[in-house]
């Protein structure tokens, strides 16, 4: 699938909301990037444009990056260090599993915001917006 094709049938403001809304309840970040280019291997990619978009450099290294690479049909969640370090290889395994459910079904949107959620619900719980310092 072509990245265009990918971006117009994906609900942008509903992908949004869900971001800011998960974003409320913790320190933590959480992006969304769709490339351009075909990446076999998804979770490398991730990774790099993690990097290039300096999430590396919050300051609790709680983000979050969703990456989809539609001309491969492969994705990858990737977390910084503390975010991995609370939750372990399992949740983002079972993550992963559970987006592939909705992309198989062509359900794009809903496969963003699953994950946004999940990884929302996590952040919450692990990095809580008040919590003390």
């Amino acid at each position: 699938m072509k990245h265009s094709h990918l971006i117009k049938r994906l609900d942008e403001s509903r992908i949004l909301a869900a971001i800011s809304a998960a974003e409320a309840n913790t320190t933590g970040l959480i992006r969304v990037m769709v490339s351009k280019r075909s990446y076999p291997d998804p979770l490398p990619a991730a990774e790099k444009h993690f990097k290039a978009l300096k999430l590396h450099k919050s300051p609790h290294r709680n983000a979050v990056l969703i990456f989809i690479a539609p001309k491969s049909q492969t994705f990858a969640v990737y977390g910084d260090a503390a975010t991995h370090a609370r939750c372990g290889p399992e949740f983002w395994n079972i993550l992963r599993d559970e987006m592939a459910l909705h992309l198989k079904d062509s359900r794009y949107t809903d496969a963003l915001l699953h994950a946004i959620a999940k990884a929302g619900e996590l952040l919450a719980v692990q990095f809580p917006r008040n919590a003390p310092p």
